[in-house]
Order: structure tokens, then C-alpha cells, then sequence
């Protein structure tokens, strides 16, 4: 019998865990929910509802419904992934191992969510708008954070931000075309090969 892939929240401290788990449990309740009677169609209330939470408490996870669809915990795990990688191998090196090991784990367990989510981000207007906000605010400051710290350089540094920028920029293009083949492909394999591209000066 194979062994079920391990959560990759575990590598989480509990507080974390905990937090990021009734996220996951409301945004699987507000995606069910969208697919049943559209984004539009479907109010906080009913979310909250779903949920068995009161609104309140819907806001306390995500400020504004649109955030239910943009926001993922993906950012923590990546934050944790990416700060053990070894020191000494170049930052495209360690970003590669990180996204190949947390896409994969996350891919295993949630690739039917991961298709939905990129699929609303797509087709409803006002997800598009907040996709590069909610990547600048999160994966964007983390990735800008431990490359410096890797790098030792500043955090605000403009070539740390462009290097961070083209990974984001990669990735996107990556999960644009996943979702174009059916989301059935191997979703961190295709990421790692257009990281490879990038890495070797994107020659066309």
C-alpha cells in the first residue's frame, strides 16, 4: 500500500498550521460554492455559512471575497522550503528546488483547487486585477527577502526585485499554460522547465 504525501503544512509551526488550515477549509467551501452558482452569484454569507463561521471571522481570513480566490498558503511553505536550501548554491538553483518540492507536494493533494483557482483568476475581471497586487504582496516579498539575505544583498535592491519579478513572471505564464492543456500536466515539472529557460538567458 503506498503512504498518502505528506501535508506540506506539517512543516509549519502548530499556531501556523492551524491558522492555515481553517484558510484551506473555507476557501474549499467558497470554491465549491463558485463552481455551484458562479462567483458573482455567491455572497460572503453564504461562504461563511458554508463554512459553519460567522462573517466576522470569514474577514478576519481574507479582507475581501476576492481574496478567498487569490490568496493561497503557498507563501509560508515556500518562505520555509526555500530558507533550507543549502547556502552555496546560486538563488535560480534554490528557488528550482523550492517551487519542484512544495509544487509537488501541493500539486498531489490539491491539483483540482489549483485548477479552479487559476481558472477564476482568469475568467472573472476583477480576480485579474488583484493577481499581480496579491503577487507583489506576498510571493514577490518573500522571494525579494531570503534571495537578499541568500545574496547578501538589500531587500530593495533593483536587481533582487527584477530577478524576483521574472521568476513571478514565469510562473504565471507557466500556470496560464498548464490550465490552456487541461490542468492534467505535471504542473512543477512544467514550471521547473520554463525556470530552466529563463536560467539559461531564455535563448529563442
Amino acid at each position: 500500500m503506498s503512504t498518502p504525501p505528506a501535508d506540506p503544512l506539517t512543516r509549519l509551526p502548530l499556531r501556523e498550521r492551524k491558522k492555515l488550515r481553517t484558510r484551506r477549509s473555507v476557501q474549499e467551501h467558497a470554491l465549491r460554492l463558485f463552481a455551484e452558482q458562479g462567483y458573482d452569484a455567491t455572497t460572503v454569507e453564504q461562504i461563511a455559512a458554508a463554512a459553519e463561521i460567522s462573517p466576522s471571522t470569514f474577514f478576519r481570513y481574507f479582507p475581501t471575497k476576492e481574496d478567498v480566490v487569490v490568496t493561497d498558503e503557498y507563501d509560508p511553505v515556500m518562505e520555509h522550503v526555500l530558507g533550507e536550501q543549502p547556502p552555496d548554491v546560486p538563488p535560480l538553483t534554490a528557488v528550482r528546488a523550492t517551487l519542484r518540492q512544495v509544487l509537488g507536494e501541493l500539486a498531489r493533494q490539491d491539483t483540482a483547487t489549483i485548477a479552479t483557482r487559476v481558472r477564476l483568476l482568469v475568467e472573472v475581471p476583477q480576480l485579474r486585477a488583484r493577481v499581480m497586487e496579491s503577487l507583489r504582496g506576498g510571493t514577490f516579498l518573500v522571494l525579494t527577502r531570503l534571495l537578499a539575505e541568500r545574496t547578501g544583498r538589500r531587500a530593495d535592491d533593483p536587481l533582487v526585485a527584477t530577478f524576483c519579478f521574472a521568476v513571478l513572471g514565469v510562473l504565471v505564464a507557466a500556470l496560464y499554460d498548464w490550465l490552456d492543456g487541461g490542468a492534467t500536466g505535471d504542473l512543477p515539472a512544467l514550471v521547473d522547465e520554463r525556470l530552466a529557460f529563463l536560467g539559461a538567458g531564455m535563448p529563442l
